[in-house]
C-alpha cells in the first residue's frame, strides 16, 4: 500500500501555484457539473472537498499558510458557472450568493480539510526541526 502511495504523483505547490491549481480546477470542475447535471450544486461541493484535500497536500511546507485562504477562493471562483443564474448581471449575482448560503455545509468541510491538513504538517514540520 505504501509503495502505491509513493508511486503517485507529488508535486510541491508554492502560494501562487496552489491558487492557480485550485481555482482552475474547481472552475473546469464547475463547468463539467454544469455541463452533465445543470445547477447541481451538491455534486460540485462533493468534488470540492477532495480537491481541497489535494490543494493542502501538495503545498509546499513554507507555504502552508495560503492553503485554508485558497480553497474558499476557488470554490466562489468554480461556483459560478454552476450558479442558477436568471438573466443578466444582477441575476447571475443572486444565484451565486444564494448558492453560496445554500452549500456553506461544503465549503466550510473543504476549508477545514484544508486548515486542518495545513495545520498537522505544520506542526510536524516545527517538531522536526526542533529535533
Amino acid at each position: 500500500m505504501v509503495r502505491t502511495l509513493r508511486r503517485l504523483p507529488n508535486p510541491r505547490l508554492t502560494g501562487l501555484g496552489g491558487g492557480l491549481f485550485c481555482t482552475a480546477l474547481m472552475f473546469v470542475l464547475g463547468c463539467l457539473v454544469s455541463l452533465l447535471f445543470g445547477p447541481w450544486l451538491t455534486a460540485y461541493g462533493v468534488l470540492f472537498v477532495p480537491v481541497s484535500v489535494l490543494t493542502a497536500v501538495w503545498m509546499r511546507r513554507g507555504d502552508l499558510l495560503p492553503a485554508p485562504i485558497i480553497v474558499p477562493i476557488a470554490f466562489a471562483v468554480g461556483l459560478v458557472p454552476v450558479a442558477d443564474s436568471s438573466g443578466g448581471t444582477s441575476g447571475r449575482l443572486m444565484g451565486l450568493f444564494t448558492a453560496l448560503a445554500t452549500q456553506a455545509g461544503w465549503l466550510y468541510a473543504g476549508t477545514l480539510a484544508a486548515g486542518l491538513i495545513a495545520l498537522v504538517r505544520r506542526i510536524r514540520l516545527v517538531r522536526r526541526r526542533s529535533r
